[in-house]
This record gives C-alpha cells, structure tokens and sequence, in this order.
C-alpha cells in the first residue's frame, strides 16, 4: 500500500475534486528526466534549476577529463529528484497557500480519493470537531537517576 499526502486548496471547503494527492514515495519519472518532470507538475523554478546543475556537472566532467564519470555526476540530481520530488511538490503547494488534510493509505489513487471522501464525509457529519491531545513534553521521560554516559534530556536545563 502506498501512502497519498492529501492537499486541499486554499479556501476549500465543498469540492472534493479540487484535492491533490500526492503519492509518498520514490518517481520513476522523476528520476529518469527531472526537468520534465518538474515542468510537467508547474515547478518552473525547480525545472531550471535541475536543468543547469545538471548540465553544470556534465561539463565540469567534461573540463576535468573524468569521461563516463562526469557525466554520472548529472545522475545526483536525477536520483535526488526521484527521493525529493514527491517532497519537493508538496512545499510547492504549500507556498501556493494549499493546506495538508492528512494521509490516506490505498493501493492507488482512485482507492486514495474513495478513502477521502469517506473520511471527509464522516469528520462532516460530526457535531463538533475532536480535539487533539498533546502530551506534556515534560512527562516524556522519567527523571534519570544518578549520572549518565551520552546524550541525555533534562527536562528544565538548556
């Protein structure tokens, strides 16, 4: 199963169609040709970008005489795009004002969108929303007694 992060537009309260998914994990695409990639999802800063560093360091490899090694160097890029993209297009659309729902589970997307739509549904129907506990960050552990080898948290001291 694959992780979807859901993105609702900003000042989205009635149209559930106008939710992104975006899939948590590795993109082939992305790896295989960043810029397009980029492009493709309206990441016009990131596509140029990927582009000269990536053509950067194909011609530093080329001045440096490193031959087949030089032009792997570009290959850093594409992999950190294929980690990082699915990342990268969430800040994106939190920059453009998008707010994070949540993350729904499903083997793929139309599943992913069904599994919003219920839960969307359900947290509608509620009278009043559910407040979140946080625990105290205080009571997290119990006091060490006595001296301790490494990194240790005492609550209080800076």
């Amino acid at each position: 199963m694959a992780a979807y992060v859901v993105m609702e537009p900003p000042g989205r309260r009635e149209k559930v169609d106008a939710t992104a998914f975006v899939r948590d994990g590795f993109t082939w695409l992305g790896f295989l040709v960043p810029p397009l990639w980029f492009v493709w999802h309206r990441l016009w800063i990131e596509a140029a970008l990927a582009f000269v560093v990536m053509g950067l360091l194909s011609m530093l490899g080329q001045r440096l005489g490193l031959g087949l090694a030089g032009s792997l160097l570009s290959l850093l890029v594409s992999l950190y795009v294929g980690l990082e993209g699915q990342g990268l297009r969430i800040a994106a659309l939190r920059r453009r004002g998008w707010h994070e729902w949540g993350v729904v589970e499903a083997g793929w997307l139309d599943e992913a969108e069904m599994r919003y739509a219920l839960e969307a549904e359900a947290l509608s129907d509620q009278a009043a929303p559910v407040p979140r506990m946080v625990p105290d960050a205080a009571l997290a552990r119990p006091a060490q007694p006595g001296m301790a080898l490494g990194l240790t948290h005492i609550p209080g001291r800076t």
